[in-house]
């Protein structure tokens, strides 16, 4: 069956939650800065999964996961889709726990513009003279933070880079959204649970062997990052692809002002450059958007 490329007010409120908890996230994030990205990212996988299957079978979808499996075209798609989600905690991780905050921020802001360059490059969508300006200005505000640390933003571009590849793939995943979910974290299972081993074999785990605080602040990271996953899920799903774009800057503003205000990370005179540069790109990106939206409906 084919999904509809409209909105619904469902899949409206799943987004919105989705990008609201997202947007919060890295209060919760900060506290497992201790435990390193990876030993993180291991437990979010692995419990993620009770919570994941909990959903399928409140929702009476298990079946659809076990179809999944004897499907290699949908396994070969849904490896495609877990690798750049385990790639994108990884990026987002270590964003939030090595106190660069404000960088996941500027991934999550540049990635609406990404997502139209990647339907201008992928599905041949021809771009009006406005969206190429507005990527020329978030170009333009990369380029300062580049020139200013001497660096590209390696965490920034990443995260736009995997979760803009993500949600594309995502969109045509033949499969509903919390199974597609529960797929994913299964594939990605086995190496959580190889690390997680490696760390209890080395002496190096803070499962178990720390304090219970410790324990349960890790069995945690799995429904707190399977929770707005699956919201995102159900959105992606009954929304548009423009109206995904425009609700995803909810989540970088929130994560922006937590760095800032609760996190206290230094906002210097590049950021404060580059970072008016993005606004006024995804200023741009709305406009042409919504214009684009209103010819369409005449």
């Amino acid at each position: 069956m084919t999904q509809k490329n409209e909105d619904s007010p469902a899949g409206f409120a799943f987004a919105l939650s989705a990008y609201i908890y997202w947007g919060a996230l890295p209060i919760y994030m900060k506290l497992l800065a201790p435990y390193g990205p990876a030993e993180v990212i291991a437990h979010r996988i692995v419990w993620s999964i009770p919570f994941a299957f909990l959903v399928l079978w409140a929702t009476g979808r298990t079946a659809d996961l076990r179809a999944a499996f004897r499907n290699p075209r949908m396994l070969m798609m849904a490896a495609i889709t877990a690798s750049l989600i385990g790639v994108n905690w990884g990026f987002y991780v270590w964003s939030i726990t090595s106190g660069n905050a404000l960088e996941a921020a500027l991934g999550y802001y540049i990635n609406p513009l990404f997502s139209i360059f990647l339907a201008s490059v992928l599905l041949r969508e021809k771009l009006s003279r406005t969206q190429w300006a507005a990527i020329g200005l978030a170009a333009c505000g990369v380029a300062v933070l580049t020139i200013d640390a001497g660096r590209l933003p390696v965490a920034a571009l990443g995260l736009t880079l995997t979760w803009g590849f993500y949600a594309y793939f995502k969109k045509s995943l033949p499969i509903g959204p919390n199974q597609a979910f529960t797929l994913e974290v299964l594939l990605l299972l086995p190496f959580g649970l190889l690390y997680i081993a490696y760390l209890v074999q080395s002496g190096q785990s803070h499962f178990m062997t720390g304090s219970m605080r410790d324990t349960w602040l890790l069995i945690g990271a799995g429904p707190i990052s399977a929770i707005p996953l699956i919201l995102y899920a159900n959105g992606a799903k009954r929304l548009r692809l423009s109206t995904i774009g425009i609700l995803q800057y909810i989540s970088p503003t929130l994560i922006f002002l937590v760095a800032v205000f609760v996190f206290g990370e230094p906002f210097g005179t590049a950021r404060i450059v580059a970072f008016p540069l993005i606004w006024a790109s995804l200023v741009l990106y709305t406009f042409a958007m919504v214009r684009q939206a209103r010819a369409a409906r005449r």
